[in-house]
């Protein structure tokens, strides 16, 4: 697996252009060759979540790993409002610049709702790249059915996270980035403190709050993308760690209900990141998920 400064080394900071005129730096890392596969992260870590499956996918598809907006080595702006529904108009930018025109998408987490906030658009018929597929693993799907942990609803309150945001330290963060992995496959302390790094990383502000914002936003648009998941004609494939105490078994039990066509790969031993719990089995599944017919 690469290492997380060698991961940052060799991607590229690439200047996008949201609908506001608005312009950032994204961090973006780009291997392989084949169809675009483009993955897309979760909260609260970056791109360097795929290091463990990254060359298990390689080989048949040119992936596109970048770090969302306030993620990694992106940029993260003083005092900025994000929002799931701007960091899909940032993977457009993306796909704008590298000149992509269909892909495939792998999303975790919160990249599971910006990933159907680009299903809705396709729907709408306003997105510009033809999405092939999406490959989905542990994310809050159905908002109502997911469990936020309990420091992530006091963070993204409007009274008490700016001032919580002020203290979080490494150890609250890798202890709450700790509860969601599995007893089989626990996070270790190494990699707890190398992703405390990429959350501080380009940043001297507490702004765990104002990433959290997210909470609000999925129940604000609950309804939209849900009607996205169960109203695209695009295949839609689910890896899910089932130990997973935000959005495991009760999701998936939700997902196998309304969507009984979808393939779901249940992983009884895994928590929230099975890609970084159990590489050397969601690699294969993804790759089987990218090859199945359209």
């Amino acid at each position: 697996m690469t290492g997380l400064e060698e991961w940052f080394a060799s991607g590229e900071r690439v200047r996008i252009v949201l609908p506001d005129q608005r312009a950032y730096q994204l961090f973006c890392r780009v291997e392989g060759s084949g169809a675009w596969v483009t993955l897309v992260h979760g909260f609260p870590t970056c791109s360097w979540d795929w290091a463990g499956i990254a060359d298990a996918l390689k080989a048949e598809h040119r992936l596109l790993m970048p770090d969302l907006l306030g993620f990694g080595d992106s940029d993260k702006p003083r005092g900025h409002r994000y929002a799931l529904v701007e960091q899909a108009d940032a993977i457009e930018a993306l796909w704008r610049h590298y000149g992509i025109e269909a892909t495939s998408l792998v999303a975790h987490d919160i990249g599971g709702s910006v990933a159907q906030e680009l299903l809705a658009r396709q729907l709408e018929q306003r997105l510009a790249v033809r999405l092939t597929r999406v490959v989905f693993l542990n994310s809050a799907l159905y908002a109502a059915i997911s469990r936020p942990r309990p420091i992530q609803k006091l963070l993204a309150s409007a009274l008490v996270g700016p001032v919580l945001s002020k203290v979080v330290t490494e150890r609250l963060f890798t202890r709450n980035l700790a509860a969601v992995f599995s007893r089989a496959h626990p996070l270790t302390r190494a990699i707890g403190h190398d992703y405390w790094m990429t959350y501080q990383r380009r940043t001297s502000e507490g702004q765990m709050h104002r990433l959290l914002q997210y909470i609000p936003e999925r129940q604000l648009h609950r309804v939209r993308w849900e009607e996205a998941l169960e109203r695209t004609g695009v295949p839609l494939h689910f890896v899910w760690g089932m130990q997973d105490p935000v959005s495991g078994k009760p999701v998936a039990d939700v997902i196998q209900q309304r969507l009984p066509n979808a393939e779901l790969l249940a992983l009884d031993d895994a928590g929230h990141y099975p890609h970084l719990e159990v590489p050397e089995r969601v690699g294969p599944a993804v790759v089987a998920a990218l090859r199945a017919p359209l």
